[in-house]
């Protein structure tokens, strides 16, 4: 929740909730209320994997949770380690990687 606030933040467990298998904590009761009467507006694009290495060759790559982006309500997160910061990559080529992301996740969620 608090990325759409633009001030990422680390949830706590006694603010938690499970949605479709996953745990998500929150900092505070009234993100998580916001959270389960919409979870899908919320939850991070590609199962929370880079969205940079999803869309350039379908790869499932860890992400540093600071680094991350909202695009038409939707959250995206990306690789952020070893001099390497892939969201400067996906905005060199948004709609395209955007694309081949979103047909590389379908490949892998079904």
């Amino acid at each position: 929740m608090s990325y759409f606030d633009n001030n990422p933040q680390e949830g706590e467990s006694g603010y938690s909730t499970i949605y479709e298998e996953v745990t998500y904590l929150f900092t505070s009761s009234s993100n998580k209320s916001k959270f389960e009467k919409n979870p899908s507006s919320y939850i991070p694009q590609y199962g929370g994997w880079c969205a940079y290495a999803m869309g350039a060759n379908g790869d499932k790559v860890k992400v540093d949770p600071e680094t991350y982006k909202i695009v038409s309500g939707k959250l995206y997160l990306f690789y952020n380690f070893y001099f390497t910061n892939t969201l400067d990559s996906w905005n060199e080529d948004e709609a395209g990687l955007k694309m081949k992301a979103d047909q590389n996740w379908g490949k892998i969620i079904n």
